[in-house]
């Protein structure tokens, strides 16, 4: 996967952009060039592959949220985990997560599911697998992506400190083991899913939790409130 070829803020190229070369990345990118020939349709689109790491620069990251694919239906996915397009319809996982920051911090909840926002004050919006084909999720599992994430974790992990992870379901709990607790805040809850919201993801207070943990560092806190509909660019 030739590294100049993709979009990424340069200090993620610095960090990553040799393991982009690594023999399993090039036949990852082998694989997704066989699936289009094939006349597979691959969400996000090309450019947006990277784009939480081309949203969150590696220097301004703060707080970190694990997803685990892009969304599969048509328009959903643009790169950022849980995050779709304005205009697209709210996908049920992302409004109980508005429905946890309305009950945590007493936002109303936005008519809109995009959330570059969060992504420009230093939440890197990562999934674990960054592309999927249409209409089959988790077909990209296994492909190669895991290790490159786990890369991007290790990473964040060893280089920085005083992080917010935010661990949601079991997925992202495995993916998380890595970290290194006793220097960043890790957070964990069950998934935002309809199927398991209700077992402890709503009350788990996890992003005033974030704030307080930021502002302890002498950090902005992130605001999680998202633009009127009108203001945004994504």
């Amino acid at each position: 996967m030739p590294a100049a070829q993709i979009n990424l803020d340069p200090s993620w190229r610095d960090k990553v952009g040799d393991y982009l070369l690594a023999p399993p990345m090039q036949a990852l990118a082998e694989f997704l060039r066989e699936e289009k020939a094939r006349g597979k349709r691959i969400y996000p689109p090309g450019n947006r592959i990277f784009a939480a790491l081309d949203a969150t620069p590696f220097d301004q990251a703060k707080v970190v949220i694990l997803g685990q694919d892009p969304y599969h239906g048509p328009g959903q996915a643009h790169g950022l985990s849980f995050s779709v397009p304005p205009g697209v319809d709210i996908p049920p996982s992302l409004l109980n997560i508005f429905k946890e920051i309305e009950r945590d911090l007493g936002f109303a909840r936005p008519r809109h599911g995009c959330l570059e926002s969060w992504a420009k004050q230093g939440v890197l919006l990562l999934n674990a697998v960054l592309t999927v084909e249409a209409g089959q999720a988790g077909s990209h599992q296994g492909r190669g992506w895991e290790g490159f994430t786990d890369h991007v974790v290790q990473t964040l992990d060893r280089e920085k400190d005083g992080l917010v992870f935010m661990l949601w379901g079991s997925y992202a709990q495995a993916k998380g083991k890595i970290i290194d607790a006793r220097r960043h805040c890790v957070l964990r809850a069950p998934h935002p899913s309809p199927l398991s919201a209700h077992r402890g993801f709503i009350g788990c207070g996890h992003f005033s939790a974030a704030n307080r943990w930021l502002a302890g560092r002498q950090l902005a806190p992130i605001d999680w409130r998202l633009p009127e509909l009108a203001a945004v660019n994504c």
